[in-house]
């Protein structure tokens, strides 16, 4: 039972030279941006003249985060 929390809860994240929860706040940031990105293209769907690069902008932002995050630690 023990190498299975191990392997679901921490594995993954020691993977990216993590902690448990240090990985659960930056997760939990990602997860929250992507949902205002989200936002934005619904507004945008809606009102086309409004938010019209909000969220391909932080797409690429986060786009940007996770690949620099990745080249850190090679």
């Amino acid at each position: 039972m023990r190498q299975i929390a191990q392997k679901i809860l921490f594995d993954h994240p020691a993977s990216v030279d993590e902690g448990y929860f240090e990985h659960m706040r930056f997760a939990s940031k990602f997860a929250f941006e992507l949902f205002i990105a989200g936002g934005a293209a619904i507004v945008h769907a809606v009102i086309p003249c409004l938010c019209e690069k909000t969220a391909s902008n932080k797409i690429k932002e986060l786009y940007g985060k996770i690949h620099n995050r990745n080249n850190a630690q090679e």
